[in-house]
């Protein structure tokens, strides 16, 4: 059956200067808001122990300024700030931070009766109107939000929360068990290998040349006693920087939106790792490759597009040893026999000879095809 999803478009836009000086009053607004509330919730707490109920709307008295921005975005800041709240005490995040001038500067909007919508070649958002646009494909459905952004190459971007239908794929018939690598990014129970990308890796000369320059040119303005911000070859050298990140960021996406749909299209059943990554990227020697591969990005695509499109998405407990347990017989090495630098190795029990990464993947498969079942028939004696 089709299903309702949330769906985000990212649209290019291209504002003129007035638009673009609505959109900087806009950020330092909800920044301003954000930063002024979250502190007067910690003076309060200090003072009293108790949550402080403060709202937008407490400000705009004492800061006029405030009413020159859509009210909106004010209020999306309140909302968020008591979403990070309540993550903060139901645990697994962290305390809600203060946010810094030209760090991910964003506002969010709500469409209400049409103030948000879209023709042609355009945006049309709260109290600015129009926007020049570049739609990167046709976008269809009820727009919930919009959600303006600057990058730090200065694009400017809006991303577009549509409430959309999407039809499930056609069953395959087939299932896949996934093996997550740094040489491979993912070794396929049918023997399939991806090669990594690396794009960091690939691009880390450039990064470093122009971060090098950037870094003479930052002395160079602090000897000449100069601010940062009036140093145009500084700020010039910046956007080189973002663009070398920017370029990295935007190939990654490429790849692993390609590569979890092609995967979601083929197979009904996709059985992978739950992997801690977090805790991962806490061994030095490894972080950054843990991190250039973006595990986690990958998983998060499997999941949603599973959901979208009909199919399963099982993770496997992290614990599982599925590189030292043999396909063929289910015998289980210990981690003294099976070393990390041992890629291949024979069962002592049925001597099949197994290549570690494609053993781990046919136990990830099996393992979740177990699950599932369990899963689907636990769900049928509750109905």
């Amino acid at each position: 059956m089709p299903k309702q999803i949330l769906k985000a478009h990212k649209v290019r836009l291209y504002p003129n200067e007035e638009q673009q000086i609505f959109f900087a009053k806009s950020f330092g607004c909800t920044r301003f808001i954000w930063n002024r509330m979250l502190s007067d919730k910690i003076d309060h707490y200090n003072e009293h122990k108790t949550e402080l109920k403060n709202t937008p709307a407490h400000y705009k008295k004492e800061f006029e300024w405030l009413k020159e921005v859509d009210s909106l975005a004010l209020a999306n800041v309140q909302q968020n700030l008591r979403a990070a709240y309540s993550k903060f005490f139901k645990g697994g995040f962290g305390f809600p931070k203060f946010k810094k001038k030209g760090h991910r500067d964003s506002y969010t909007t709500n469409n209400q009766k049409g103030t948000v919508a879209i023709t042609a070649n355009s945006v049309k958002l709260p109290k600015i109107g129009h926007i020049k646009a570049k739609f990167p494909a046709m976008i269809n459905g009820l727009i919930k939000s919009a959600t303006v952004s600057k990058e730090p190459t200065g694009k400017y971007f809006v991303s577009l929360l549509v409430e959309t239908i999407v039809e499930p794929l056609p069953k395959t018939y087939s299932n896949i068990g996934i093996d997550l690598g740094l040489t491979d990014f993912i070794v396929l129970s049918d023997g399939t290998r991806v090669a990594n990308p690396k794009f960091l890796s690939k691009l880390q000369c450039k990064l470093a040349r122009e971060q090098k320059i950037l870094a003479k040119r930052r002395e160079f303005a602090k000897t000449a006693n100069r601010k940062l911000s009036d140093s145009r070859n500084y700020q010039k050298q910046k956007i080189k920087v973002a663009k070398v990140y920017e370029r990295i960021t935007n190939c990654r996406k490429d790849f692993l939106h390609k590569l979890s749909f092609n995967l979601i299209k083929n197979h009904d059943v996709i059985a992978i790792e739950d992997l801690n990554v977090k805790g991962m990227v806490k061994n030095k020697k490894l972080a950054k490759a843990i991190s250039d591969s973006s595990w986690s990005a990958f998983t998060t695509m499997l999941a949603y597009k599973a959901d979208w499109y009909g199919k399963t998405l099982v993770k496997i407990d992290r614990w599982y040893p599925s590189s030292k347990t043999c396909s063929g017989c289910a015998h289980v090495l210990t981690k003294a026999e099976l070393p990390l630098q041992v890629r291949s190795w024979n069962c002592p029990s049925c001597q099949q000879k197994h290549d570690r990464d494609i053993n781990a993947s046919i136990n990830i498969l099996n393992e979740g095809l177990k699950l599932a079942t369990l899963k689907t028939v636990g769900a049928t004696g509750l109905a």
